[in-house]
């Protein structure tokens, strides 16, 4: 099946040169082509989450590297019409040896939506899972509530919530909780700052250095300007007392229009496997229009500035190559740029009249692609591996492409999109038995009603040699 989506990316950081062997100690974003990521990382493999609509599903992998060609679990459908649709940015935290998994749901109109948890019958991250409770503060028992998280706090249990209160509709609120699903007493509201006065959401956690850290999401996720800002709170101090938390001056993860990157937020930390390193992972877009679509979740280090307040830095660009987490055993995988520069085994040639060029920027890997609508024109990346990922623009004026692997039977992909954008995932390859394949890419000259030509473009191929 084609995977549908669209990222943005500019040049990578790497030095890898064409004849340079695949690297097991780098990768590139996005993990996921998912919006509001969880993820963790326990016993040998990362766990990781995103809003999935009516169920929730679950991507295990023992490598960063490998996965966005994870395959997903559902871990938790719902056949209550009360809380069955529209279920959001799920997390899941340990607490002895259960698992929760925190959600929001409703039942299909969004007004309705309220916080809810699960808990897990064994040991097991993916469940399975059974309904433990809703979690309803009592002077909000009935409103509006998203996006629930929970954070200890000098050994007490806190859920913490967006939701309707004084300040905002989507306000930041916390309440007390007796256990993992049982909130015990009234929810208080922040009046947090943001930059934009419609959102407080999203709110993450970490206990370092004498303080707790909250970080959370400001503006609309629709727009390019959605942010990431921060509140903390000294140890000893009460979390129910807003008057203790003290806010950071500015925004600390923000949009970065030089590496295409628009609207970062609504993220979480995890631990290096090795436990040394801190990491954040969050979702973004690719493009300043307003909408909800084209989020992908990234990832990438973060640092501790000398106050020991988190450092979390600028969002990298798409497809640019970082170290992985220290510890990762490596996903063994490499790209092959459309001009046909590889950091492993791999070319790509063609058939026909292709353009090429480097005006696409910030949007194209390595700042360059090809692209062509002249039927019959083929690209054949031949590689070395077990799967292959191509990736290129979506654009108002792309068409059909034929798919083939090893001259076996055709799969169109339309390249369409309604927006343009970078560094689509349009084609995701079975998996393969290890060794030498092709993969061509064929244009068929065809277009939906909505394209105004039939442009097919072609970037990067990802390989995968595991």
């Amino acid at each position: 099946m084609a995977l549908l989506f669209g990222f943005v990316t500019a040049p990578p950081q790497t030095t890898a040169s064409a004849a340079s062997a695949p690297s097991d100690t780098t990768f590139r974003n996005p993990l996921n082509p998912g919006p509001d990521p969880y993820l963790t990382h326990w016993r040998g493999n990362y766990y990781l989450t995103t809003t999935q609509g009516n169920s929730i599903r679950m991507w295990r992998s023992p490598s960063l590297g490998s996965l966005l060609t994870a395959e997903p679990v559902t871990v938790w459908t719902d056949t209550d019409p009360s809380r069955n649709r529209n279920i959001w940015a799920p997390e899941f935290h340990r607490f002895g040896d259960r698992w929760y998994l925190y959600y929001t749901a409703d039942d299909g109109v969004d007004e309705h939506h309220r916080l809810y948890v699960l808990e897990s019958e064994g040991a097991d991250p993916t469940g399975p899972y059974r309904f433990r409770a809703r979690l309803a503060p009592p002077n909000h028992a009935d409103d509006y509530a998203i996006d629930p998280s929970v954070f200890e706090h000098d050994g007490r249990l806190y859920l913490a919530y967006a939701g309707i209160n004084q300040y905002q509709h989507n306000g930041l609120n916390i309440a007390p909780m007796s256990n993992p699903y049982t909130v015990s007493g009234d929810a208080v509201a922040l009046d947090a700052d943001g930059g934009c006065p419609e959102v407080r959401e999203g709110p993450e956690f970490l206990n370092r250095n004498g303080r707790t850290w909250m970080t959370y999401s400001t503006c609309d996720t629709g727009k390019p300007d959605y942010q990431i800002w921060m509140m903390s709170l000294p140890d000893g101090a009460d979390p129910l007392r807003p008057g203790d938390w003290t806010q950071h001056d500015g925004p600390v993860f923000s949009r970065a229009d030089d590496r295409g990157v628009f609207g970062p937020g609504h993220h979480s930390f995890f631990r290096s496997p090795d436990g040394t390193e801190d990491w954040i992972v969050y979702h973004a877009k690719t493009t300043t229009t307003f909408t909800y679509t084209d989020r992908t979740t990234r990832a990438q280090r973060i640092t501790w500035n000398a106050d020991g307040s988190p450092n979390l830095g600028r969002p990298l660009a798409l497809g640019a190559t970082q170290d992985l987490p220290s510890g990762d055993p490596g996903a063994g995988t490499y790209w092959i740029n459309d001009d046909g520069r590889a950091s492993g085994e791999g070319t790509v040639t063609y058939t026909g009249s292709w353009n090429s060029g480097t005006g696409c920027a910030a949007q194209c890997f390595w700042g360059d692609d090809h692209w062509s609508d002249r039927a019959g024109n083929t690209a054949t990346f031949t590689f070395t591996g077990t799967r292959i990922a191509l990736l290129s623009v979506r654009d108002t004026g792309n068409g059909i492409a034929a798919l083939s692997i090893d001259g076996g039977p055709e799969q169109r992909v339309d390249f369409h999109g309604a927006i343009r954008v970078g560094e689509t995932l349009q084609y995701l390859s079975p998996r393969l038995p290890y060794g030498r394949h092709t993969l061509r890419v064929r244009v068929t000259g065809e277009h939906n009603a909505q394209s105004g030509a039939a442009f097919v473009s072609v970037d990067r191929a990802e390989v995968y040699t595991r």
